[in-house]
């Protein structure tokens, strides 16, 4: 009997299932975690290399920049030649460039290392979400971001004991090569796993012309862009809690660090309850009404944070209980502000996960160095930074509300 060729030659189409959503949290995970596991490796760095602190800095600061503008190109290329081939291809980048990294002899070459493998990285933290459109649908979009959001939420949770365990018995190039070897497992699971989520059919086409009127196409919404502007408001009031609060409490109020990292599981926990509560409410509510929603729970929970600072007798408790309220409301919003755009982006779903994706990072880095720039050991920058990612993501969410019934992009 012969076996029918057309047969013999369909490729094997992506379904949900729990293997494949694990895969996807891994995939989603490994380029943020390989970012915060080589924190605690820099004093090592300094002393391994000879270098001073500003260039030992560059090994975070770098990297980070360079994974936020290169899931810009992961979403796009994702769209022409399909989520699978160029998932498996950014995971062996990443693994290639953390064992680049490992065998550094220079600051240079564990720079360029540590550039390659972020580059690498980026790829799960723009296609996670585009598969996942792909793969549930738009209908269960909200729940399923929601989801990975919050597994991915722990990764630096994970990240850092890890890595300190690492240092301490193998020093601080045993983080790169567990990163290697982990981007090697992932890519061996990806290609067990993930099936093509993006068949050709539904695929674009064309060369930079069509690419560029793609991405004119996205940005020239307005809808969209209050969404992906959303997303990077709460994304960089995240990434300023954790070093804004720590200031505060160890340096101004004179807590110790044991103290600090008691009251600090407040922030995780409430974007964690955050991603839960989206999950749950997902289909019910729409999505421009929860990204307001999610905005004014912020203002307000920014608002009693302001009012403690001046109050004059500030405690622990009124720094970090405000601060779970805002990163809970940063868990909400970002899940719908995503959801929001790649349900707006049609056929062109994993550029704009990768132009979502990329508002995140960047936003995140900005407003922690403007965080930075102005820390002088008291609470007032904290609530000022804070302050600004709250209007900036009040202002999203008044405009994504305001637009709620313009229509999609249209190819």
């Amino acid at each position: 009997m012969t076996e029918n060729p057309a047969r013999r030659q369909a490729p094997r189409q992506a379904r949900p299932g729990g293997l494949l959503f694990a895969t996807l949290v891994l995939a989603t995970m490994m380029g943020p975690m390989a970012l915060q596991m080589f924190f605690p490796a820099v004093p090592g760095v300094k002393a391994g290399l000879g270098v001073s602190d500003g260039l030992a800095q560059l090994t975070l600061s770098l990297p980070l920049f360079v994974m936020a503008f290169l899931t810009l190109a992961y979403g796009a290329l994702s769209d022409r030649l399909g989520r699978r081939p160029v998932l498996i291809a950014g995971i062996l980048l990443f693994a290639a460039g953390s064992a680049l990294a490992s065998a550094a002899d220079t600051i240079w070459l564990l720079l360029a290392g540590r550039c390659v493998q972020a580059a690498g990285g980026a790829c799960g933290v723009a296609l996670g979400r585009a598969i996942v459109r792909d793969v549930y649908g738009p209908e269960r979009l909200v729940r399923m971001i929601a989801w990975l959001t919050m597994a991915f939420a722990l990764g630096p949770m994970l990240s850092v004991p890890l890595s300190g365990w690492l240092i301490a018995g193998y020093g601080w190039r045993s983080v790169l090569v567990f990163a290697a070897l982990a981007g090697l497992v992932i890519a061996f699971c990806v290609f067990l796993v993930v099936a093509e989520s993006h068949p050709p059919a539904a695929r674009t086409t064309g060369g930079v012309r069509r690419l560029i009127r793609d991405y004119a196409a996205l940005f020239g919404n307005l809808r969209l862009q209050a969404f992906v502007w959303h997303s990077g408001a709460t994304s960089a009031a995240f990434f300023v809690a954790a070093p804004g609060s720590a200031i505060v409490m160890i340096d101004y109020l004179g807590y110790s660090p044991e103290a600090y990292g008691t009251w600090f599981p407040l922030f995780p926990t409430g974007f964690l309850l955050g991603n839960f509560v989206a999950g749950r409410l997902s289909g019910r509510f729409a999505d421009e009404t929860m990204v307001l929603a999610s905005s004014l729970l912020q203002a307000l929970a920014v608002v009693a944070l302001a009012l403690f600072a001046t109050s004059g007798a500030l405690a622990p408790w009124m720094i970090f209980v405000p601060g779970g309220f805002i990163t809970f409301a940063n868990g909400i919003g970002l899940s719908y502000a995503q959801a929001g755009a790649i349900r707006l982006a049609g056929r062109l779903a994993g550029t704009a996960a990768g132009i979502g994706s990329f508002m995140q990072l960047f936003c995140g880095a900005l407003f922690v160095q403007l965080f930075g720039l102005l820390a002088d050991g008291t609470s007032g920058p904290y609530v000022l930074v804070l302050s600004l990612t709250t209007a900036l993501a009040l202002i999203a969410g008044g405009a994504v509300f305001a637009q709620r019934a313009r229509p999609s992009i249209r190819r």
